[in-house]
C-alpha cells in the first residue's frame, strides 16, 4: 500500500511528468512528432518508476525501479537538450532542465543512500 505522507521526489517527478506533457504538446502542435513521442515516453516514465518504487518488493527492486528512473532521467536529458540546441525544434524552459536536474540529483542520492543501507 502507497504511503501518501509528503515525498519530495515522487511529487517532484510527477510535476515534471505535467511540464513534459505540456511541452510534448507543443512539439505535437509544431508537428515534430517523433521528438513528442521519445520525449513524452521518457520523460513521464520517470515519475511512474519512482512511484512504483513505493510499492516494491524488497529493497533491490526498490533500487532497480530507481536505476531505471535516472535512466529514463537520463534520456529525457538528452532529448531536451537535442530540442534546446536545434534550430528545429522549440526550446524547453530553463525551469524544466533545472527541474530535470534536481530530480536527477536527488535520485542519484537515493540510490547511493540505499546501498549503504
Amino acid at each position: 500500500m502507497r504511503n501518501d505522507r509528503e515525498n519530495i521526489i515522487v511529487e517532484r517527478s510527477f510535476n515534471f511528468s505535467l511540464d513534459i506533457i505540456s511541452f510534448t504538446e507543443q512539439l505535437k502542435l509544431e508537428r515534430k512528432y517523433e521528438m513528442a513521442t521519445q520525449l513524452f515516453k521518457s520523460g513521464t516514465s520517470i515519475g511512474a518508476n519512482v512511484r512504483e518504487a513505493q510499492n516494491a518488493e524488497s529493497p533491490a527492486d526498490f533500487i532497480h525501479k530507481f536505476k531505471i528512473a535516472a535512466k529514463e532521467a537520463e534520456e529525457t536529458d538528452y532529448w531536451l537538450e537535442l530540442c534546446s540546441k536545434s534550430e528545429f525544434l522549440p526550446n524547453p524552459q530553463k525551469i524544466m532542465i533545472s527541474d530535470l536536474e534536481v530530480i536527477m540529483k536527488i535520485i542519484s542520492k537515493i540510490l547511493s543512500t540505499t546501498k549503504k543501507k
